[in-house]
């Protein structure tokens, strides 16, 4: 990949696209394009969280770290329609494919950010991500260290890590990091590890 998808404005050519995937349930469109995270499918990480993870409250606030071209954020939305769903990414085009898919299913409770736009105040019921693990740890790590306090009590976060990009050294990071939170695999699918924090 001459580009990686963690660039905040991508240089290489859009080139939109419609794909199909599954989302909530049903077989539904959405726009992708180059420059961002898996631009021709929804990755096999990213389905084993969503076919795996508890379904979320009913409503609340709940965060995508990461979105890429939105499928959580989408699934989110679709499955709580009553929920403020924040979408965020450093990427401007993964935000404006989030965006645009959001508006094309007439999900009006996503919220589509920067990491630096969202208020300071936010704080969320639920996370899910398939955060990028590629970009090293020092990021990750901030990035981890930036979101998870953000939790409610009581809320939880769950992230997809495949084994062999270190899901298991993770966690043991994460039990280290975060002495207050309740760190477990929830599963373990296709060489995926579903971590869960729950605050």
């Amino acid at each position: 990949m001459s580009e990686h998808y963690f660039t905040a404005e991508p240089a290489s050519a859009e080139e939109r696209r419609e794909i199909r995937v599954p989302l909530a349930g049903q077989t539904r469109a959405v726009q992708v394009a180059g420059g961002v995270f898996s631009p021709d499918r929804l990755d096999q990480g990213t389905t084993v969280l969503l076919n795996h993870v508890p379904p979320p409250p009913q409503d609340g606030t709940f965060l995508d770290l990461g979105c890429g071209w939105g499928p959580i954020a989408l699934t989110l939305g679709l499955l709580r329609p009553a929920a403020t769903v924040w979408a965020v990414d450093v990427n401007a085009r993964a935000r404006d494919l989030t965006a645009g898919n959001a508006a094309a299913h007439g999900l009006t409770g996503i919220q589509v950010a920067a990491p630096e736009d969202v208020p300071a105040d936010v704080r969320f019921d639920v996370i899910w991500s398939n955060p990028p693990i590629r970009v090293g740890k020092g990021v990750l790590h901030q990035m981890l260290h930036t979101w998870l306090p953000r939790l409610e009590p009581g809320g939880s976060a769950y992230l997809v890590v495949a084994k062999n990009l270190g899901s298991d050294s993770l966690q043991r990071w994460l039990v280290e990091q975060f002495p207050t939170l309740a760190v477990t695999r929830l599963t373990s699918v296709r060489g995926f590890r579903i971590l869960q924090v729950q605050a």
